[in-house]
């Protein structure tokens, strides 16, 4: 999905011609049947994306390029994969925080996605300290 993706162009052009044709009265559902399209067809480009990642990993595997699965934590497809489930998810969390709130319910909603990911991020990185500390012993 690129940043001027015809698809979704069509789909707001779409929803702002409704929401004229309706009234503000419908606004809220439009914006939800958008945002639902517009994650729909996030999920599906991640969804590729993570395939096509997982296909050439496994070749590296086979190809003795790459250690096999569970060889160690904090590889780079566990650390892009919880970032891009995080921003999928930052879409409707968005759209929330903003129709109950306004600015400061945007504002919370992003700090509680910075802080899980700084949290995961702290994480991999305190086990990869551990990790060579023992084997720096071993």
């Amino acid at each position: 999905m690129s940043a001027r993706d015809p698809e979704i162009k069509k789909e707001l052009d779409a929803t702002l011609q409704t929401r004229r044709d309706l009234g503000p009265e419908y606004e809220e559902e439009l914006i939800e049947g958008f945002l639902d399209k517009v994650q729909q067809r996030m999920d599906g480009t991640f969804d590729t994306r993570l395939r096509r990642q997982l296909a050439e990993q496994q070749m590296q595997v086979v190809r003795g390029t790459q250690p096999g699965p569970g060889a160690s934590d904090g590889t780079f497809g566990e650390r892009f994969g919880f970032a891009a489930v995080s921003m999928v998810l930052a879409i409707p969390l968005s759209a929330i925080g903003v129709v109950n709130e306004g600015l400061p319910g945007l504002l919370v909603s992003w700090g509680g996605i910075v802080g899980v990911n700084a949290v995961h991020a702290a994480g991999l990185f305190r086990r990869r300290r551990a990790e060579k500390n023992r084997s720096d012993w071993d």
